[in-house]
């Protein structure tokens, strides 16, 4: 009987610690294997991931000028309010959560993933 590996899952983007980047990578070699299915494997993709990073007023204001959008289309794009992305990019709140990880995402694939 032989084994016939599955493809390998995504492999997290950057790891929180060395130690998770090998946790991963043995989970990886595990899921190709046929040991640790899909679901599990998400599990560990979540896990080992590196925590996402803080949108400060400066960033957003860059990332919605590289991609030529108007406050309002942002806000739009990321179904939050107008003023939200006002006080985004004035310093008095700062995105977290569902906002966070949409800002996360148009900054690593661009608009049209959030189209």
């Amino acid at each position: 009987m032989t084994i016939k590996p599955k493809p390998v899952a995504k492999v997290a983007a950057k790891a929180k610690s060395p130690i998770f980047e090998a946790v991963y990578e043995t989970a990886s070699d595990l899921h190709a294997l046929g040991f640790i299915d899909q679901r599990k494997m998400r599990k560990f993709d979540v896990l080992c991931q590196a925590p996402m990073p803080d949108y400060d007023s400066e960033k957003i204001r860059a990332l919605r000028d590289r991609f030529k959008l108007s406050q309002a289309v942002l806000a739009s794009v990321l179904n939050t309010s107008l003023s939200t992305v006002r006080q985004w990019e004035i310093g008095d709140k700062h995105p977290s959560g569902p906002s966070q990880k949409l800002l996360n995402l148009l900054e690593r694939k661009g608009l049209e993933a959030l189209i």
